[in-house]
């Protein structure tokens, strides 16, 4: 039995779908993460509290409210399912978080067997080793830098430019280093709590890292469902100015950046996936029927994305016996993977 060796990788107020990206990027497996050179630093041990349980003590109906939408998403509950057809062997699928928390990268329980057993592992990307995902992001910069006259000032108004120099400026960040950078790529930047990223530093590896060094080093086939090209353009197709203006309200009102992510990770331990997103607009103070930002978020960055890796992973299911992690914001929904291998013919079933 095969237990994955622990060695091995948004704000409270901001009105868009930018919150979301950013925890897609750094907590649900958007995997080009701007990785950071490891040293010989010790560890920090990351701290948040978890607001769930705030709301349980202080507004119990609200915390009832966000469950019944949470039970209102297809699959909103499970990250790692079972796939089967008569005639193959089964796979198996797993919803990961891209972070470092020893209980996230040991993975549930159920899934060491599948893992160990499995012939093939299939992620988002082939590799995310820090050279390969260096090369990725500095491959295109047309995707990652403005190349046509736009700047961050061409963005945002005067006010707002004020403002972002600010804020920028208390990060140790001159606004004229990054003027020319995509608003995902500086959003990527700061959206992680800095003991997260020091613990990265350190040397230690997220869960899909983790996965992808112990499938090699038991000489199994590890492929990538995406390229790195086509996830850069993916969330390259989101709409700049209003991720831009989120990413500024977000530095303004980063206050809660380590509840959140402590309350993230909770979430996704317990299975909870289905109330990422309505635990995050309650947060916001909104709804994601009010932003007018999600709809184009979810489309590039999760449902268009779904598509292509469902068909990617076709034959995968066809030979059976493949172990396939990705992002878990990924399972969920109507357009989710494990509606969508349903509709390949498959039996998905729940099993953690």
């Amino acid at each position: 039995m095969h237990r994955i060796p622990f060695f091995v990788h948004f704000s409270s107020r901001c009105r868009s779908a930018g919150a979301l990206l950013a925890k897609a990027f750094t907590i649900l497996g958007f995997q080009l993460a701007l990785a950071a050179p490891a040293n010989a630093a010790e560890p920090p041990v990351c701290t948040g509290k978890n607001l769930m349980a705030e709301m349980e003590r202080d507004d119990p109906q609200a915390l009832a409210d966000l469950r019944k939408q949470a039970a209102e998403t297809p699959n909103g509950k499970g990250i790692f399912w079972k796939i089967d057809r008569a005639g193959a062997e089964p796979s198996y699928l797993l919803g990961t978080m891209h972070v470092t928390d020893p209980r996230v990268v040991e993975m549930p329980e159920e899934a060491w067997l599948p893992f160990d057993e499995a012939g093939t592992v299939a992620l988002e990307l082939e590799s995310l080793e820090p050279m390969d995902i260096g090369r990725a992001l500095f491959a295109y910069p047309e995707l990652t830098m403005f190349t046509d006259g736009t700047s961050i000032q061409t963005l945002l108004d005067t006010d707002e430019v004020s403002r972002l120099e600010v804020v920028l400026k208390a990060r140790g960040i001159p606004l004229f280093a990054v003027s020319k950078m995509k608003p995902w790529m500086l959003l990527m930047h700061i959206s992680s709590p800095a003991c997260e990223k020091r613990r990265a530093a350190s040397g230690l590896a997220p869960l899909d890292l983790a996965l992808i060094r112990a499938a090699h080093d038991e000489g199994k086939t590890v492929i990538g469902l995406e390229t790195a090209l086509e996830q850069l353009e993916s969330i390259n197709a989101v709409d700049s100015a209003p991720l831009l203006r989120s990413l500024l309200q977000q530095m303004e009102a980063d206050d809660k950046l380590d509840d959140i992510f402590a309350t993230m990770t909770d979430m996704y331990l317990d299975g909870e996936i289905g109330l990422f997103i309505p635990l995050s607009y309650h947060v916001l103070g909104t709804t994601a029927a009010q932003d007018p930002s999600y709809e184009d978020f979810m489309k590039h960055a999760i449902t268009d994305r779904n598509i292509r890796m469902a068909e990617r992973a076709a034959p995968l299911l066809k030979d059976g016996n493949a172990f396939i992690a990705v992002g878990a914001m990924h399972l969920i929904g109507e357009q989710g993977l494990v509606e969508l291998f349903r509709k390949q013919g498959y039996a998905v079933t729940r099993l953690h």
